[in-house]
């Protein structure tokens, strides 16, 4: 009994689409979470400013009654007693350097009114007042070293408090989001399966109808029928194509958006010759030429070969139908740097308006110019394309210069690419093997 490899289906990488969506989450989450940062911010200046305000009264009133009150044998708790009668100076034990302040005793004695100061002496804050008690002036010197060690600790408070809230915030954030997103995500999911079933329904009945088309083209194409019914057949021929290509065009947007599909080394240099081939009698009845030029070196890339090979034929369909008659095509494939391989189409057409640039590739916008489709689902399929395969398209040109569109891929590893193809080239052989044994096979 011979057994077949099997091989294990990857993990498909987030669409476009998807990636959009948890940008747009992590958007919401962290602007959440600024706004109650901000929030919790004026709080704490709020709380802090009021505070603040409360001990500076607090304070005031403190020295206050010390002044109609206390003597310098029996101050409160922080307070410093200072009396000056007849000349004679007398502080509280324990005074610490710099008290009292001599400057206003002396004004006061001198007739000057009440005076009420804060001053810092030796790294503290002293609220210091002075005033006349009957016959003596007196000076009462508050000390504000527990009020500061309260703050410190209610910033330090309010800072533990905002570190966690913002964390709690982040996640409570990052959740609703996430809930609020997937609504809009069921909604995208839905919007690509009906695009994909209504294009897959379409799909018969159209090709029918084109092949009917084709027929009744070729009977009338004679010399007994009028020519103007042989002009609307071969319309009605174009028109049907034109739609079909619309509908394959919808159908690998949908799968592509759902799944990337799976990874195989493609020869890009191989896809283009294939486009440029393909496009010859039509290039020859348009009057155009369509040339291929490659680079030296090796260029694979791990992707899907139909929908890049889409993405070629869009861009090189796109190019002929911008280019008047005796223009010229060139398709592009090299190696500008390692580990890219790089695809560019550049015509000697019309262009297009550097500001629309910005729009180029938006779904089933029209340009200005041109009998092909420089704007509409065409180009917006092959950025969606580009993108799932982790690369990058851009476009360049002005009117009546021509464009040039460029697509950059990640080139394959020679590990990648030796990894799919040993498990392929041993399929075969067990395959083979298998024929080899049944009757009539190629053994015999």
């Amino acid at each position: 009994m011979i057994s077949l490899p099997v091989r294990v289906p990857r993990r498909t990488a987030p669409g476009p689409e998807q990636r959009r969506l948890a940008s747009a989450q992590w958007s919401i989450t962290w602007r959440i979470s600024l706004v109650m940062s901000v929030i919790m911010l004026l709080v704490v200046a709020i709380v802090y400013s009021v505070v603040l305000f409360a001990q500076r009264a607090d304070a005031e009133r403190e020295t206050q009654w010390g002044i109609r009150h206390n003597t310098v044998d029996s101050p409160p708790v922080c307070m410093w007693i200072t009396v000056e009668r007849d000349g004679v100076v007398r502080s509280t034990r324990g005074t610490p350097d710099g008290l009292p302040v001599m400057s206003s005793l002396t004004a006061v004695r001198a007739g000057a009114p009440p005076v009420l100061e804060r001053v810092e002496r030796g790294g503290e804050e002293y609220t210091v007042r002075t005033a006349w008690r009957g016959d003596a002036v007196v000076q009462a010197a508050y000390g504000e070293r527990f009020q500061r060690a309260d703050r410190e600790h209610l910033l330090l408070a309010f800072a533990t408090a905002e570190s966690i809230g913002l964390l709690l915030v982040a996640a409570a954030s990052g959740m609703l989001a996430r809930r609020a997103m997937t609504p809009l995500s069921d909604a995208l999911d839905r919007q690509r399966r009906f695009v994909a079933d209504a294009s897959h329904e379409l799909r018969t009945p159209l090709t029918q109808l084109h092949t009917r088309a084709q027929l009744l083209a070729r009977r009338c194409s004679g010399a007994e029928h009028p020519q103007a019914l042989t002009t609307d057949l071969q319309r009605l021929v174009t028109g049907t194509r034109q739609l079909g290509d619309v509908i394959d065009d919808l159908l690998l947007s949908a799968r592509l958006s759902q799944s990337p599909g799976s990874r195989d080394p493609v020869d890009v240099a191989a896809l283009a010759e294939e486009a440029v081939a393909a496009e010859d009698a039509r290039a020859q009845s348009m009057g155009l030429a369509v040339r291929l030029r490659q680079g030296q070196g090796a260029h694979v890339v791990m992707g899907t070969a139909p929908a890049l090979r889409r993405v070629i034929a869009a861009l090189v369909d796109n190019a002929m139908g911008h280019t008047p008659p005796g223009g010229e095509v060139v398709v592009s494939v090299d190696a500008p740097r390692p580990g890219v391989v790089s695809l560019s189409v550049r015509d000697t057409g019309v262009g297009f308006a550097p500001e629309e640039a910005d729009r180029l590739f938006e779904r089933f916008a029209r340009g200005s110019a041109g009998r092909g489709r420089r704007f509409g689902l065409g180009l917006a399929l092959a950025r969606e394309v580009v993108e799932s395969h982790r690369g990058r398209i851009t476009a360049g040109g002005r009117p009546g210069h021509g464009a040039l569109f460029t697509v950059e891929l990640p080139a394959a590893r020679m590990a990648d690419a030796a990894g799919e193809a040993i498990p392929r080239q041993r399929s075969i052989s067990a395959c083979l093997s298998v024929v080899a044994r049944q009757p009539g096979g190629p053994g015999r």
